[in-house]
């Protein structure tokens, strides 16, 4: 039995990879962050994930083609824009890096937690199986 067969860690998994996902966007919103007409862009919520409703967004077969304005996926994250993007700038950009640095660090702490939940959970697991700790 894999530990990704397990829901729990199935689940811690799928998290990670959500939030890995997410991470991605905001690092391209903050590098087009000069860009003229650029809005910002953020990922569908984990409960869509966990719905399986990810991943239905336009596809690319290779990576220098150009993804759909506001759509595609990302390890089958959906990508759409960032409804709640604080501000536009004269030049069309939504990017505002203060809100981005607070969901870069919003990010990290989730991912931090999920790292140790799957870490207890595998302990925990070893300790049932092996009775060691």
């Amino acid at each position: 039995m894999r530990l990704t067969d397990m829901s729990f860690f199935d689940l811690a998994s799928r998290r990670m990879n959500w939030l890995g996902a997410r991470q991605q966007v905001i690092a391209q919103n903050v590098a087009n962050s000069d860009t003229p007409g650029y809005k910002a862009r953020d990922v569908s919520n984990f409960a869509e994930v966990l719905r399986g409703a990810g991943g239905a967004g336009v596809r690319t077969t290779d990576s220098r083609h150009i993804g759909g304005v506001g759509g595609g996926a990302i390890d089958g994250v959906n990508i759409r824009e960032d409804e709640g993007a604080h501000e536009v700038s004269l030049d069309g950009n939504s990017v505002a890096l203060e809100q981005q640095s607070i969901k870069a660090a919003e990010i990290s702490e989730n991912y931090r937690l999920a790292a140790q939940l799957y870490r207890k959970g595998h302990e925990m697991l070893t300790l049932a199986v092996t009775g060691v700790r």
